[in-house]
């Protein structure tokens, strides 16, 4: 039996601060919803897709989907969290990043009824007096003082704050009002560090149009072994954007992550059902050497962000790379995905000595060091360890027009084999 979505929010771990008194009033009559990003870059993160997933959930149980794209806010910037003040985007930086994060909401959630909008399309014809009037008015001084970002970059160590920034939280409080008067929506969904914007929304629209709305929050996904938030990685953030970061690197993110940590991630995340995902947790305990949960996340995030054939690439070349899958079920487009992160050099059939192929790909350092590897059995040729008796690659090296050539467990190259 399908859980109510008040069920499968706390399930997933989507609950968190929420102006309902009761949240089974979400089970009720569909009510239409907004959720927005800034285009403060070309691309979501990760960080992003959490609450994304959610607003699936949303709109699996019947509710009305309003996506915005914060042309008019991404002009500002978000001073929420930031320390200093932010460096203002030129308009065509924000028109690219509108257009690239659109573009996301196609893909995250395809095969769902959505309208998107864009707050600078309401925005760019508002006089500022008449802003002042209808939303400034009211809007309590001291509502917008007591933020604890105003706090902090007001007080003595802070480093102050622009008019700009302050006012922030008065734009995305009239996208709500707007919205409830153009769309009837009465709900906006957001992140934690969202809260008090959000509310800023809540409040306009009781004060002038003497309505009910609310807010539902999700937490923020945190990294239980750094303690910082979820989605970055040695590189920086995690994209979705495969320029940004590439489906590779993107699905081996989630191959890597704890133990602890994988099966509420596979909550968020995924769209397995409770039954699917407590059977991938009893296995998953029995054997978690075997990284089956990990292998499951890794997967099914990637098909959702980069569409199946993608995700199935990269994960002939994760188990060709690091487990028993065998090099020969390469194709040539995932040959093509290994040469984006790889180190590719080439070499002749039957003519480029092993040994200088292996300097070349930068896996020894010398020639005598690269002989030693051979010698030792170190190097591996399309997953099969070396044998001493070859000198140089052969035709049945040949996959695709290439080779992987491998020292140890983890340092691999690609060889463009000619004749």
């Amino acid at each position: 039996m399908d859980m109510t979505l008040s069920e499968e929010l706390a399930y997933r771990g989507f609950s968190n601060q929420t102006t309902y008194k009761d949240v089974k009033e979400l089970d009720n009559e569909p009510v239409t919803f907004y959720w927005g990003v800034d285009p403060s870059a070309d691309s979501m993160t990760i960080g992003n897709l959490a609450a994304a997933m959610m607003v699936r959930h949303f709109i699996y149980h019947g509710h009305k989907a309003i996506l915005l794209v914060g042309g008019a806010t991404g002009m500002i910037g978000d001073p929420d969290g930031k320390d200093t003040e932010r460096d203002l985007l030129t308009l065509d930086q924000i028109t690219a990043n509108k257009a690239g994060i659109s573009e996301q909401y196609s893909r995250v959630f395809s095969g769902h009824s959505f309208e998107t909008v864009d707050n600078y399309d309401w925005f760019k014809e508002i006089n500022y007096l008449d802003f002042l009037r209808e939303v400034g008015k009211n809007v309590p001084l001291s509502q917008m003082l007591g933020r604890e970002f105003v706090q902090s970059r007001l007080g003595e160590d802070g480093t102050g704050i622009s008019y700009a920034e302050f006012s922030y939280s008065l734009i995305q409080g009239y996208d709500f009002l707007h919205l409830n008067r153009r769309y009837g929506a009465s709900l906006q969904l957001c992140g934690a560090d969202q809260w008090g914007n959000s509310i800023a929304g809540v409040e306009l629209i009781r004060r002038i149009e003497g309505k009910e709305a609310h807010v539902w929050s999700a937490p923020l996904v945190i990294n239980k072994q750094t303690g910082v938030k979820f989605g970055k990685s040695e590189d920086g953030a995690v994209w979705l954007d495969a320029n940004k970061t590439s489906v590779y690197k993107f699905y081996q993110f989630w191959l890597n992550v704890d133990d602890e940590s994988v099966i509420e991630l596979i909550k968020i995340y995924t769209l397995l059902t409770k039954n699917q995902i407590d059977e991938l947790e009893a296995t998953f305990h029995g054997d978690k050497a075997a990284r089956l949960a990990q292998r499951t996340l890794a997967f099914e995030v990637t098909v959702l962000v980069h569409g199946r054939k993608r995700a199935e690439s990269v994960m002939r070349i994760s188990e060709t790379l690091f487990g028993d899958g065998d090099c020969k079920s390469l194709t040539n487009e995932d040959i093509q995905e290994l040469k984006r992160e790889l180190p590719t050099v080439i070499a002749k059939v039957g003519v480029t000595p092993l040994y200088e192929v292996i300097v070349m790909a930068g896996l020894a350092s010398s020639n005598g060091e690269a002989r030693r590897f051979l010698t030792d059995n170190a190097i591996y040729i399309n997953g099969l360890q070396f044998s001493s008796e070859k000198a140089a690659f052969d035709n049945q090296d040949n996959i695709a027009g290439h080779a992987i050539i491998r020292r140890g467990k983890n340092t691999s190259a690609v060889v463009d084999l000619t004749n």
